[in-house]
């Protein structure tokens, strides 16, 4: 190769401007076997092997095979050899320049492009219409916007401003640069419109998301009289599948069909890809197993189409059939497929796709990687996602956000919070995923103060706009126990996804508000926005805490009938809970054994605590029997039969229930309460001694119970133990939450606001005993149960007058202020020896005005105490230090 190269002579040292002509190629070589042979050449290497025939007989000589080799050798990215070819050439026709200037575009960076054009212009080459093309393709390539203006500028000045084939590359290099309005002005001034600058225009609509504008155009196209070919389907495609037009894309199909279009590979997979993200997963394996030739990005789609459409299962399988028909995966393949491991759960088989990724190379990309964090989180090794983490050397947001909800989903709340704060701490700006990841941990606290935190942050990243971010807030508000700030929060919103009234419906439900919940329900259906599965089950859920029997019975109907909702096993489970609350325990059971699906354990846990709320054994067995089979492993299903024979005195069934759980290894899952004061979580559990303030606590409990007692509070006490009245009452008495409501009273003042948490069920005493505790602490009591472990327990206890404690925390802060104003002054004097009389007179009367305004806050908070108990004291101190530096600068003008 080296050798062959040789021949061409030695480069001159530049280019030469007056040896450029363009010589005219004898018919007689072009038609030569050696060159028809060399245009056969399909990469490199075959070009290296025939290169030595050319010159052994000596058509190296000729300008056609001279400019040919340098066309080719640039096309195939071996620039080196074209040059050595090119600078040997002693007369150069203009076609070899163009041939040396496409490469560089092409292959070498934008700089040398350019660098090659001025040198081409200086050699006196006049610039042809397809050199401005080969560098707008560069630019595009690059999305280099500053360049490509230089070269559209270049190129109307050279006379080509009309030429469609140069006017297309400006189109298209606006497109790719993100400047789709540039793109329309310059597609709009091409006077006679080709279908290649359609094709351009309907692709950068695609391209920058556009979606229906690019249809828009599609059509206009064919009303122009240009038949769409190929090229315009497959660009156009796209648009349909991320608008989810199903039927556009079927016309489309239809239209490919008639056109002898459907045994292309590129738009087969692009039919498939829209079927798939339209959720026509059948018709796109209709679709994909009807090619007769499929590429790895057609096995991609299909298997990405799985994954999207609920079905993993599929796409696993669809993954191993791919590999055992040699196909060669790329990180797309393994993406998905790491995908539906996650949501499988199968880690063995997510860990092997790991080493094959390793044995590829691949570990280290970093799409792959985060890829790979998000399987380990799904299958519950959060250890082995950390590990990927740690050693991903390119993190990305995506990696970040990924980590971040792998802790969220895991209960690792803390975890999740500190990367959330390291994220920062590294200028790593949080996207709205972030905060959809974030922020559902924060609603496991139920801590109000770290609820503004983040409330906060949104606003200063400019997401208050964003409807899921938004809708997350109003869930988090919600778990926070403040519902009254969750629906100024949705009523803000104006775009609300079916999401953000779910949020809201299950907020007003896990309150108990279940009319609330009820008639928001009904605006809904009101409302463009269409009910799914999650929205019939909060309210559905909100009928059953409320009551609202018939209600319920109407809304689980209507799913089916007017929705086309099939329900799901939860939903059953509610309708059991609903007709369980209010005692109807035999029409339950008959509902359950007419389900036309197999029960699940939702439907008879639901089953379960109603017969212990009624105290019926016998239906409590039979549920308690279903879910000893479905679930045999977990005891708190063993601990609630035992209650319902504790109930009925029955202590031989107690001990027998005792028995078995020991014998299995079966434990009740332990039950825990916490709150947080002073930027720390405190938790306690049923008769803990382990708290500093214990002694404390149980002191100010004993004495809460002797109050409530005089109040009329009777201790519940049903309990699986057959021990004394006495005992038994003082069992009850070293509940956790009942210890977390001493600790807030000991330590919060009068009428703050005291949110605990549990992480089980409240019992009936606890409920009751919260209820009498609020009466006489004279506050707004609201006790608020999970229905299961997984639902959080919100406990409020709102003072009646909880607009005094802020505006005294308010005065509090002024007199700070003005106490630090007095002493900065007196130190100042101390230092400069004098005395400033008319700035110590300004600060005096900016003070009285400012107090005039205090008082004006302090009557106006009284007055509109519904809208200012929440009133943020530092909110209010910041604009008290604004008017009193606004009324010293007044006063200080007027004395001069």
């Amino acid at each position: 190769m080296v050798c062959a190269l040789s021949c061409f002579g030695s480069p001159p040292s530049s280019l030469n401007p007056k040896s450029n002509p363009s010589p005219r190629f004898s018919p007689r070589l072009l038609s030569h076997p050696s060159y028809l042979l060399l245009e056969l050449c399909t990469d490199r290497r075959e070009l290296s092997q025939f290169l030595p025939q050319v010159v052994k007989r000596g058509l190296h000589r000729e300008h056609a095979f001279q400019t040919r080799l340098v066309a080719l050798f640039s096309r195939f990215g071996s620039l080196r050899d074209a040059a050595l070819i090119f600078d040997a050439v002693d007369h150069k026709p203009e076609e070899l320049y163009h041939s040396m200037l496409k490469g560089h575009a092409k292959y070498s960076s934008l700089d040398r492009a350019l660098a090659f054009y001025l040198a081409i212009r200086r050699a006196g080459v006049r610039p042809a219409v397809y050199s401005f093309t080969y560098l707008l393709k560069a630019c595009s390539d690059r999305s280099d916007l500053r360049t490509g203006r230089e070269i559209h500028a270049q190129l109307f000045s050279n006379g080509f401003g009309s030429n469609v084939f140069a006017m297309t590359a400006v189109v298209n290099m606006y497109a790719k640069c993100r400047r789709i309005d540039d793109a329309r002005r310059m597609f709009d001034r091409i006077p006679e419109r080709d279908l290649v600058a359609w094709n351009a225009i309907v692709a950068g609509y695609a391209q920058n998301g556009m979606s229906e504008l690019a249809l828009q155009m599609l059509i206009r196209m064919q009303e122009d009289g240009h038949r769409p070919d190929s090229i315009t389907l497959v660009s156009a495609l796209p648009a349909c599948a991320n608008i989810r037009y199903l039927r556009i894309g079927k016309s489309i199909h239809a239209f490919a069909i008639r056109a002898g279009f459907d045994s292309m590979v590129n738009l087969s997979t692009a039919f498939v890809d829209v079927y798939s993200k339209c959720g026509a997963i059948e018709t796109a394996r209709l679709v994909f197993d009807s090619m007769h030739l499929k590429n790895v990005v057609s096995w991609n789609s299909m298997i990405d189409g799985y994954g999207q459409n609920g079905n993993p299962e599929e796409a696993l399988s669809l993954f191993k059939k791919m590999l055992a028909e040699g196909i060669q995966a790329t990180d797309v393949t393994m993406m998905g497929a790491l995908f539906a491991c996650g949501e499988l759960g199968e880690l063995e088989e997510g860990r092997r796709i790991h080493g094959m990724l390793i044995g590829i190379g691949l570990e280290s990309d970093t799409s792959v990687a985060n890829a790979l964090i998000t399987m380990y989180s799904k299958c519950k090794r959060v250890h082995l996602a950390e590990h990927v983490f740690e050693n991903l050397k390119a993190k990305t947001l995506v990696s970040w956000n990924a980590m971040i909800l792998g802790y969220a989903q895991n209960d690792r709340v803390e975890d999740a919070l500190r990367l959330f704060n390291k994220m920062q701490w590294e200028n790593v700006r949080p996207d709205s995923f972030t905060m959809v990841s974030v922020i559902p941990a924060i609603a496991d606290l139920s801590v109000l103060r770290q609820a503004k935190w983040i409330h906060g942050l949104a606003i200063r990243l400019c997401l208050e706009e964003n409807v899921f971010v938004m809708t997350s807030l109003v869930d988090l508000y919600a778990k926070c126990g403040s519902v009254r700030i969750a629906r100024k929060l949705f009523d803000s919103m104006e775009d609300r996804h079916v999401t953000s009234w779910n949020a809201m419906i299950d907020g007003y439900c896990t309150h108990g508000l279940g009319k609330s919940a009820v008639e928001l329900f009904e605006e809904m259906k009101r409302s463009s926005v269409r009910p799914n599965d999650v929205t019939f089950l909060s309210v559905l859920s909100a009928c059953g805490h409320s009551g609202l029997v018939d209600e319920g019975q109407k809304y689980f109907d209507s799913m089916k009938h007017d929705y086309g909702l099939e329900p799901r096993s939860d939903h059953y489970g509610c309708m059991v809970d609903l007709l369980g609350r209010i005692g109807r325990l035999d029409e339950a059971w008959e509902f359950i054994q007419k389900m036309p699906i197999k029960p699940s354990i939702s439907v008879y846990g639901a089953m379960l605590g109603a017969c212990k709320i009624h105290k019926n054994v016998k239906l409590g067995e039979q549920a308690a029997k279903k879910l000893f089979e479905l679930e045999p492993e977990e005891g708190g299903y063993h601990v609630l039969l035992a209650n319902i024979y504790a109930t009925a005195s029955m202590w031989e069934d107690v001990a027998r229930v005792r028995t078995t759980m020991e014998k299995a290894g079966l434990q009740k899952t332990p039950g825990y309460s916490w709150m947080d004061w002073k930027n720390e979580l405190h938790t306690f559990y049923s008769g803990g001694t382990n708290h500093p303030q214990s002694d404390k606590i149980y002191a100010r409990l004993a004495k809460l119970i002797d109050e409530i007692k005089a109040a009329g509070y009777v201790p519940h006490t049903d309990s699986s133990h057959d021990v004394e009245e006495d005992v038994k009452e003082q069992l009850l008495n070293t509940h956790s939450e009942k210890l977390a409501i001493a600790f807030g009273l000991i330590n919060t003042a009068p009428g703050t606001t005291i949110q605990i948490r549990k992480n089980l069920r409240v019992c009936r005493d606890c409920h009751n005993a919260t209820k009498f505790i609020s009466q006489k602490a004279k506050s707004l009591g609201m006790a608020k149960s999970s229905s299961s472990d997984a639902q959080a327990l919100i406990r409020s206890l709102r003072s009646a007058y909880a607009a005094t404690p802020t505006s005294l925390k308010i005065i509090d802060l002024y007199v700070v202020y003005a106490i630090t104003t007095a002493v900065i002054q007196i130190m100042y004097m101390g230092i400069v020896g004098s005395f400033p009389f008319n700035s110590f007179l300004s600060g005096v009367l900016s003070c009285v005005g400012t107090a005039v305004l205090a008082v004006c806050l302090r009557i106006q908070v009284n007055k509109e105490n519904k809208e200012f108990k929440d009133l943020a004291p530092e909110r209010a101190f910041a604009d008290f230090v604004l008017c009193n530096l606004v009324l010293h600068l007044v006063i200080m003008n007027f004395l001069g």
